[in-house]
C-alpha cells in the first residue's frame, strides 16, 4: 500500500522507528552527560593562581564554558524533541505531518526522527 492511503504506519514500522529514536536518545544523553561533565570541569581550574595572562584565560575559559552550555542546552532540547516523538509513536500518531494530516515520508523520518512536518510543509514554512 502506498503512503498516498495510509492514515499512519504499521506498529511494525513504527517499532522500526521507536529503535531508531532510541538509539539517538542513549547517544544524546551520553553527549549530554559529557557535557555536563566538561562545564562542571571548567569550574575546577587553577583561578587561585596568580599570573598576568589571568584576564585572557578568563575570558577564553568564560566563552568555553558559554559554548558547552549553549551545546548542553540544545542537547537537551534535542532529548525532548525524541522523547515526545516516542510518545507519538505510543499514541500511534508518529509520522502524520502536523500541518497536512499526511503521512510523512520514511526517508525524512529516519533521518530527522522527530520530525512533525512533512518537507512540502517544512518548505512552505521556510518560504514564509
Amino acid at each position: 500500500m502506498s503512503n498516498e492511503n495510509k492514515t499512519r504506519y504499521s506498529d511494525e514500522e513504527l517499532q522500526e522507528f521507536k529503535d531508531i529514536i532510541e538509539k539517538k536518545l542513549e547517544s544524546a544523553r551520553s553527549e549530554l552527560s559529557y557535557l555536563q561533565e566538561q562545564i562542571s570541569n571548567s569550574d575546577n581550574g587553577t583561578n587561585d593562581t596568580v599570573n598576568k595572562f589571568n584576564g585572557i584565560e578568563d575570558g577564553v575559559d568564560s566563552m568555553e564554558k558559554e559554548y558547552l552550555t549553549q551545546m548542553a542546552s540544545r542537547q537537551i532540547q534535542f532529548i525532548k524533541h525524541l522523547e515526545n516523538a516516542l510518545i507519538r509513536i505510543q499514541n500511534k500518531t508518529y509520522g502524520i505531518c502536523r500541518e497536512t494530516g499526511k503521512l510523512i515520508s520514511k526517508e525524512r523520518l529516519r533521518a530527522v526522527p522527530h520530525a512533525t512536518l512533512s518537507i512540502e510543509a517544512k518548505m512552505a514554512k521556510d518560504r514564509k
